[in-house]
């Protein structure tokens, strides 16, 4: 897979220990820095990148991993979800068909971050699964308003 990844500068520690992670696992990387401190900033870009299919998924850290999924979810086509543990990790793609992830340097240890890393991709969302009307419903109400 594509993988993006970006951060805010307090964060830059989190980010490059995952993007490095990430390289070891096969996937190709796309570091989109962790100079800005306006963390919606990077957060905007990767979210544009992956939901125009650019990337198949993006790794967005910050202090606590909220301010850059607030922002990575402003983009339409991109769902970001901020997970803390392996259960969310697996159901942020299997439930949800998230196709970003946020952490919180602050907030979640790295080794912890690696493995819910490691268990989001590993798994796929099925659209034919129960979740699939779910997540339709968000994506219809994103295109219409309604």
């Amino acid at each position: 897979m594509k993988i993006a990844f970006g951060c805010d500068p307090n964060a830059a520690e989190l980010k490059q220990h995952l993007l490095e992670f990430t390289k070891s696992l096969g996937h190709e990387v796309t570091d989109y820095g962790s100079d800005d401190p306006i963390y919606a900033n990077v957060a905007i870009a990767v979210a544009t990148d992956v939901a125009a299919g650019k990337h198949d998924r993006g790794v967005l850290v910050c202090g606590t991993g909220i301010g850059v999924s607030i922002a990575a979810n402003k983009v339409p086509g991109a769902y970001a979800a901020n997970i803390h543990d392996v259960y969310q990790a697996e159901r942020a793609q299997l439930s949800n068909n998230a196709n970003i992830v946020t952490f919180g340097q602050q907030v979640i240890g790295a080794v912890l971050a690696q493995e819910l890393l490691r268990k989001y991709l590993s798994v796929s969302y099925d659209p034919n699964s129960r979740s699939g009307p779910k997540v339709d419903r968000v994506c219809e109400y994103e295109a219409t308003g309604e």
